[in-house]
């Protein structure tokens, strides 16, 4: 049984003094491939080194999240440009639109999304894409400047059916992590209705812990909370949710 977190952040402070255990734990559970969204950046360093530490298991993207597009915004994307063309990453990202927090940088939010599909389409990678109260105008915005195969995935969705079915018939697949465990989420009730073939497992650690261990530090072994969580909901085992979403994740990342 082997699993795939496709979006966890084990760069991060939270992780400093325990990761190689962290790691080795998740390793035992089937857990053993790890794919690391970039911030900013001040991320770049930190995540390239787990890279290097867990050659061919920590597996780096490259991209600018909407909350990191400020006053530099210009000078950020610049460095994502920059990265793309020196080395591979397994995807453009973290990438998206984010309402939540500060609608400051909007407009300046979807010029970096636009840029970054394109830069995407150039190297033929995915997007992984993040959307905190702003599905819709990033759909929309996936319609203007559409991306070409891989697609790629919509990170964290907690959306409904009919939004489900949007970014499927678009060709992405929808990472599911640990808000799915959440009690009123609704989340259930979406994914009974999502086939296996279109979802992709993720922790976001160290945030969005599942239950039992919501509010404290997401962990890279508690991915299989999230699959037994699936694995309930579709009424099946959770080595059928571990085949199933691993060979997505290698669709989309072209492993």
């Amino acid at each position: 049984m082997k699993f795939t977190d496709t979006h966890t952040h084990l760069y991060a402070e939270e992780f400093e003094t325990d990761l190689l255990k962290l790691i080795d734990v998740a390793n035992t559970a089937g857990v053993e491939r790890f794919f690391m969204p970039n911030i900013d950046s001040t991320s770049i360093e930190g995540m390239l080194k787990v890279e290097k530490t867990f050659p061919g298991k920590c597996f780096p993207m490259m991209g600018l999240h909407p909350c990191s597009v400020k006053e530099n915004w210009k000078e950020e994307i610049k460095i994502v440009e920059d990265w793309l063309s020196k080395r591979k990453f397994a995807a453009v990202g973290e990438m998206g639109i984010d309402l939540y927090w500060d609608k400051t940088f909007i407009e300046e939010q979807k010029i970096v999304f636009r840029r970054q599909v394109e830069l995407a389409n150039q190297y033929k990678l995915p997007i992984v894409i993040h959307t905190r109260d702003s599905f819709e105008v990033a759909y929309e915005l996936l319609k203007e400047t559409r991306k070409e195969e891989p697609c790629g995935i919509f990170h964290c969705f907690t959306g409904n059916v009919e939004q489900a079915k949007k970014i499927i018939d678009m060709g992405f697949y929808i990472g599911i992590g640990g808000v799915v465990t959440f009690k009123n989420s609704g989340l259930d009730k979406t994914i009974a209705e999502i086939e296996l073939k279109n979802i992709v497992l993720e922790t976001d650690a160290p945030y969005l812990a599942p239950v039992p261990f919501r509010g404290k530090r997401n962990e890279p072994i508690y991915l299989v909370k999230v699959a037994e969580k699936i694995a309930e909901i579709k009424k099946c085992t959770v080595e059928e949710i571990a085949s199933a979403t691993t060979g997505n994740s290698k669709l989309v990342f072209k492993l």
